[in-house]
């Protein structure tokens, strides 16, 4: 049973399979300021707590169903840092004490003195308002901006995308963006809109291939009643919906060739007319465009507008595939897991060696996206299908092939150690020497994998 209330400054979430007690504690509690939630079962208040969570959990250890103590630790498996405070009866004292060798906050014994349980609460809540404070600091100091933070790597083909992303973004210029699926165009256009004067307007994306045929021109321009069957009423289109923002078009290569003309006429002009109407619509929007295909060997086929191409390439940006960045495969492959096990609110796993090594060796057609989904199957422990490495990409010659494969698995034993040379050329079988000279010939850099 649950009581849903406005959080203030960090929530208390109180267990207790009694139900006067319950009641009791929330009166305590709510006459001290404090928020609270009353959860009858530990499964409940579990379903709510989160990693960097602004919350607290105080809970009766001997409860039906899920005791205090099982969900203190599935609590503390979501956050190592996760403030738990305890109510025992008297013959759980030694329980309580072992309990805080563990990992919890403090503990309370029946009947417990209101005033102290207040005071414990505060103390909880302002413990777990500093981990949060230090962990956004941290973030921040290892991510400085917005483009690192959201278009991580650190091969040197994704550092010159970031600078060249940082310049665009402070510009109005329409943008187009290509590259491979699972790459992050989608990504890089909102860190764009994030990192803009639009930033407070809206950010439209539309999918171009996902649109209806038949209702593509009445959703980006919209229409008025009457226009066609089924118009009952006038209806804004997306392009409008965008104004004072960025509209993010993308798949625009999927776009047919007629509609691709009007598109192009709504992006010179900047204005657009619905559908079943003769009054023209300024816009005030910035266009960003993104395509799976080069679209200027499709203006070249006949499948895309050449004088479209013209007028989206303003500004333009390559998105890099994986496998020309495999340095960034171990970092971003742990970034994931991490992330991963916060989602499914379970402990990050330890990632061995082994896989990392396994991960560098592999081609990645999906691109992020793929690496991605590894990563859920990882920390769901789930197969990887890692026994036999993809074939290397036959167009390369073999010493480009060792050459690549050598600088990432030095990479990946830089990250599997936290950047301690010691540490890899030992884990390597190489000399202190051979490293340095390997990492120089490679530009490796020992700062980029220290944490």
């Amino acid at each position: 049973m649950t009581e849903t209330q406005t959080i203030k400054n960090g929530m208390i979430y109180f267990v207790d399979d009694e139900e006067d007690l319950r009641v009791a504690a929330k009166q305590t509690l709510h006459l001290a300021d404090l928020d609270v939630i009353c959860f009858e079962k530990g499964e409940e208040a579990l379903a709510h707590i989160a990693r960097d969570g602004d919350a607290i959990l105080i809970t009766d250890i001997r409860m039906a169903g899920m005791d205090g103590i099982t969900l203190m630790n599935r609590a503390l498996e979501i956050d190592p840092e996760f403030p738990v405070i305890l109510v025992t009866g008297h013959g759980d004292i030694e329980l309580a004490v072992k309990s805080m060798q563990q990992g919890a906050y403090d503990f309370h014994e029946k009947p417990y003195d209101p005033k102290r349980l207040v005071d414990s609460a505060r103390r909880a809540l302002e413990k777990r308002r500093l981990t949060i404070e230090n962990r956004a600091l941290r973030r921040e100091v290892g991510q400085r901006d917005p483009v690192e933070a959201r278009l991580t790597g650190r091969a040197k083909n994704m550092v010159q995308l970031r600078a060249a992303l940082r310049a665009i973004a402070a510009t109005e210029a329409d943008v187009l963006i290509e590259g491979e699926t699972g790459t992050g165009k989608e990504v890089a256009a909102r860190a764009i809109h994030r990192m803009s004067p639009r930033q407070s307007g809206p950010f439209v994306h539309i999918n171009c291939a996902a649109l209806p045929a038949a209702l593509i021109e009445s959703e980006l321009f919209g229409h008025e009643a009457g226009a066609f069957a089924g118009a009952m009423r006038p209806r804004y289109g997306k392009f409008e919906h965008g104004r004072g923002g960025t509209v993010f078009l993308d798949e625009i290569d999927s776009l047919p060739l007629e509609l691709q003309a009007k598109l192009l006429t709504a992006i010179q002009n900047r204005v657009i007319t619905r559908l079943g109407s003769n009054e023209p619509i300024d816009l005030d929007l910035r266009f960003i465009a993104a395509s799976k295909v080069d679209l200027a060997q499709a203006a070249e086929i006949g499948t895309f507008r050449a004088d479209l191409l013209y007028r989206l390439n303003v500004t333009s940006l390559r998105m890099p595939p994986l496998s020309d960045r495999r340095e960034d495969i171990p970092r971003l492959f742990m970034d994931l897991v991490g992330q991963a096990a916060a989602r499914y609110k379970i402990k990050p796993p330890q990632v061995p060696g082994a896989v990392l090594d396994a991960l560098v060796a592999r081609d990645w057609p999906g691109n992020v996206r793929e690496l991605r989904n590894m990563a859920d199957r990882f920390v769901l422990g789930l197969d990887l299908g890692l026994a036999t490495p993809d074939a290397a990409a036959p167009e390369q010659g073999l010493a480009v092939q060792m050459a690549q494969y050598e600088r990432s698995l030095i990479a990946a034993a830089l990250v599997r150690y936290g950047g301690s040379l010691k540490a890899t050329y030992e884990g390597l079988g190489l000399s202190r020497k051979a490293l340095y000279e390997k990492m120089q010939k490679h530009g490796l850099d020992k700062g980029d994998f220290t944490e």
